[in-house]
C-alpha cells in the first residue's frame, strides 16, 4: 500500500492507507476540501494546513504513527516547486511561475512508462507532486535524483525524506492530472533499502542493515477495542453528557426515546455521522431495543447539519478541565487534549467552510477577522450595506420596503469582538466624513448662536442630514436626527451593548418601539410638549443598527420577549476562545481590504431599483 492520509490522534500524525480509487477521490473532492484550496491560491496561506494530507513514500510505524518511520512503501513522492527569482514584481513573478509550469505535466506523462508514474497532481500553490514506483537497489534520494535527471526538472531539497506528507488538491482533472491504481497496490514484501538516521542526515549510504521487508499498513482499527474521539472514550463523553443534562441519570422507559434522540443529535458531529459508529457507542437504555434505538439515530442522522451544537462543545471542555486539573476518569484516560482543541477550532470554520464566494467588500470583511469570526463579521456588516444601498427596495409578497436590518453580535470578553470594529468603520468611512462636515456646520451655528443670545435676530437652525447616530443618546435627540436623514436610512453602532441599557434605562420601551418600527420602516410621529422642542414626522422610519456586547447585555437590551423586538433582531455568537492558541499572525484589516470595500461602499449609494423576496431567496 503505497498511499497513507494523515489524521490526528493526541496531537501526534498518524496514517491510514487508502484502499481504492473511490476512497482516495472522496478524500479529495468533498466540499470542504475545494473551499480550503480556492483559499489558499487566493493568496490565504493560512489555510495550507487544513487541506488532506497524504503520504506516499513510507509505511506507518507499528503504532500507527508517521514520525521517525524508517518503513518505506514501494512508491516514491516527488515535490517539484519553482521558486521565482528576486527582484521580480508581482506580475512579473505570476508570468515568470505559468512559463516554468507549462509543459511540465506532458514531460512527465511522456516518460510514464520508464518513471513508473502512478500519480501526478497539480500542487496547492507553485509546483506539482508525482509519484513513481519505487527502485528498490536505491535510497530515497537516489531515486529522487534519477527521477530529476529522467525529467530534466529539480525537485525540492527540502522534502527528500521518506516521511514527507503532501497536501493534497481536489479530485478535478485540473488538478489531479493523472492516477494509477497501482498506487493502492497491496505489496506484501518487497526489497527495499532501509536508511538510517545517519543516512538521511550525511547523504551517505552505510551504516546499518541494508535490506527489509515492507509489510502492509494496519488496516482501520476495528470496534473490539474502546472507540475515542481525539483520545477520549465515547462512554466517558455519553457519561458526562448525562451529568450536565441530566442530573447524571441515565435515560429511563419513560424518557429513552426523546433523550437518546437528543444525545444522538449531538453525538453525530463527533462520530464522523457514522451510524454504525453512532450504533456502537449508544447504549440501549432500560430495556430498549435495538431496532428502537435505531430509530432515534436514524431520526437524529436525517436534521439538518449544523455546527457542532453549543451543548456537546461544553461537554467537551468540561472533559478538557478534568483533565487539566488532573481529575481521574471513568477509564483514567491520559492528559493530552491538543488533539480536542484542534477539533474544536475546526469545528468554529464549520460555516466558513460552507460559504460560496463572497462579493467584494464582504470577502475582505471576512479576510480581516478570520475564518472563525466569519458569520459575526457578515451578521454586523448586513445594517451596514442595507443603509447605504437605502435606495434598494425589498419585494415581501407585494410590499416594498427598505433593506431594514437589526443585529446583535454576543461574545464572551475576549472572543475577538473587537475586531469587527474597524471593519464596520470601512463601511461607514465616506457616511462619516460627510457626518463631520454636517457636525461642524452645526457647531457653527452654536457659536453664532451663544453670540447672538440677547439679539433680536437669532441664526436659523440648520436641519442637517447626519446619518450615524450615536446609541449613548437621548429619545428627543435621535427622533430629530432620524427625521433629518431626507428620506434615507441611519445607521448606529455600538461596541459595548451595555451603554444601550445604560442610557436608556427606563426608557427601554421607547428604543424597543423605535427600533421595532424602523425593522417595518413604518410611520413614527412624536409630539413634544415643549414650544422650544421638535415635533416629529417620519413617513417611513429608516433605521439600521448594529450591537456588540455580551450575552447577558442581550438579555438587558432586550428585556421584552412580547413586543416583537426580539424577533427582529439577527443575532450572532463569536466563538469561545478560552483555550484557543494565540494566532502567529493576528488577523487585521488591512490598507488593501480597506481600499476595496470603501470602493463597494461608495458604490452602493448610487443603487436604485427592487428586489423580489422569491428571487433572493431561489
Amino acid at each position: 500500500m503505497s498511499v497513507h492520509v494523515i489524521y490526528y490522534k493526541d496531537g501526534a500524525k498518524m496514517m491510514r492507507p487508502v484502499l481504492s480509487r473511490e476512497e482516495y477521490l472522496g478524500l479529495r473532492g468533498t466540499e470542504k476540501q475545494k473551499a480550503i484550496l480556492k483559499a489558499v491560491r487566493e493568496g490565504d496561506g493560512r489555510q495550507k494546513h487544513r487541506l488532506v494530507q497524504m503520504n506516499y513514500s513510507c509505511l506507518p510505524n507499528e503504532d500507527g504513527s508517521l514520525k521517525g518511520s524508517k518503513r518505506m512503501s514501494t512508491s516514491v513522492g516527488m515535490d517539484v516547486d519553482f521558486k521565482a527569482p528576486e527582484g521580480l514584481s508581482g506580475e512579473e513573478s505570476v508570468k515568470w511561475l505559468a512559463e516554468q509550469m507549462a509543459g511540465v505535466p506532458e514531460l512527465v506523462l511522456s516518460k510514464k512508462e520508464e518513471l513508473g508514474l502512478q500519480m501526478l497532481e497539480r500542487s496547492a500553490t507553485k509546483g506539482y507532486h508525482l509519484v513513481f514506483r519505487r527502485r528498490p537497489e536505491m535510497t530515497q534520494e537516489e531515486n529522487l535524483k534519477w527521477a530529476s535527471e529522467l525529467l530534466g526538472v529539480k525537485f525540492d531539497e527540502n522534502a527528500k525524506d521518506i516521511t514527507r506528507v503532501f497536501f493534497t488538491t481536489s479530485d478535478s482533472e485540473e488538478d489531479l492530472i493523472y492516477l494509477d491504481d497501482s498506487v493502492f497496490d497491496v505489496a506484501e514484501s518487497a526489497e527495499c533499502r532501509v536508511e538510517t538516521q545517519l543516512e538521511v542526515d550525511s547523504g551517505t549510504v552505510g551504516g546499518g542493515p541494508s535490506n527489509a521487508e515492507l509489510t502492509t499498513a494496519p488496516e482501520r482499527s476495528s470496534q473490539n477495542s474502546q472507540p475515542e474521539y481525539n483520545g477520549i472514550p465515547y462512554s466517558e463523553i455519553i457519561r458526562k453528557w448525562w451529568e450536565l443534562y441530566n442530573e447524571g441519570k441515565e435515560p429511563v422507559k419513560t424518557n429513552r426515546d426523546v433523550l437518546t434522540f437528543e444525545l444522538a443529535v449531538n453525538l453525530r458531529h463527533i462520530c464522523g455521522f457514522d451510524r454504525d459508529l453512532m450504533s456502537a457507542v449508544i447504549p440501549c437504555y432500560d430495556g430498549f431495543s435495538e431496532t428502537q434505538k435505531m430509530k432515534c439515530i436514524d431520526s437524529a442522522l436525517s436534521e439538518k447539519r449544523t455546527q457542532m451544537p453549543k451543548r456537546l462543545k461544553d461537554v467537551l471542555f468540561e472533559l478538557r478541565r478534568d483533565r487539566m486539573n488532573g481529575v481521574d476518569t471513568a477509564d483514567g484516560a491520559g492528559s493530552d487534549y491538543s488533539s480536542l482543541d484542534e477539533a474544536v477550532q475546526e469545528d468554529e470554520r464549520f460555516y466558513y467552510n460552507r460559504l460560496p464566494r463572497m462579493p467584494q467588500g464582504v470577502r475582505e470583511s471576512i479576510e480581516a477577522v478570520g475564518p472563525s469570526l466569519s458569520m459575526p463579521v457578515v451578521t454586523a456588516i448586513c445594517p451596514a450595506i442595507g443603509m447605504l444601498a437605502t435606495g434598494v427596495r425589498l419585494d415581501v409578497h407585494g410590499q416594498k420596503r427598505g433593506l431594514n436590518l437589526i443585529s446583535y453580535i454576543a461574545g464572551d470578553f475576549a472572543s475577538g469582538k473587537g475586531s469587527i470594529d474597524p471593519v464596520i468603520d470601512a463601511w461607514l468611512g465616506e457616511v462619516k466624513t460627510l457626518d463631520i462636515m454636517y457636525q461642524q456646520q452645526e457647531e457653527d451655528w452654536r457659536r453664532k448662536k451663544r453670540a447672538a443670545k440677547n439679539k433680536k435676530e437669532q441664526p436659523e437652525e440648520p436641519k442637517l442630514p447626519v446619518r450615524c447616530l450615536p446609541l449613548n443618546n437621548t429619545v428627543a435627540n435621535l427622533a430629530e436626527r432620524l427625521a433629518n436623514t431626507e428620506g434615507k436610512h441611519a445607521f448606529s453602532f455600538t461596541p459595548e451593548a451595555d451603554t444601550v441599557a445604560q442610557k436608556w434605562k427606563s426608557a427601554m420601551s421607547d428604543f424597543s418601539v423605535m427600533l421595532r418600527q424602523s425593522y417595518d420602516g413604518s410611520k413614527y410621529d412624536r409630539e413634544a410638549r415643549s414650544a422650544d422642542a421638535v415635533n416629529v414626522h417620519i413617513e417611513h422610519l429608516l433605521w439600521n443598527v448594529c450591537m456588540c456586547g455580551t450575552p447577558d447585555a442581550l438579555y438587558r437590551v432586550v428585556s421584552n420577549y412580547t413586543d416583537g423586538f426580539q424577533s427582529r433582531i439577527a443575532v450572532a455568537r463569536t466563538p469561545d476562545n478560552t483555550f484557543s492558541p494565540l494566532e502567529d499572525k493576528p488577523y487585521v484589516l488591512t490598507d488593501r481590504q480597506r481600499e476595496r470595500i470603501q470602493q463597494v461602499a461608495h458604490l452602493l449609494p448610487l443603487m436604485q431599483g427592487v428586489v423580489m423576496l422569491p428571487n433572493l431567496e431561489a
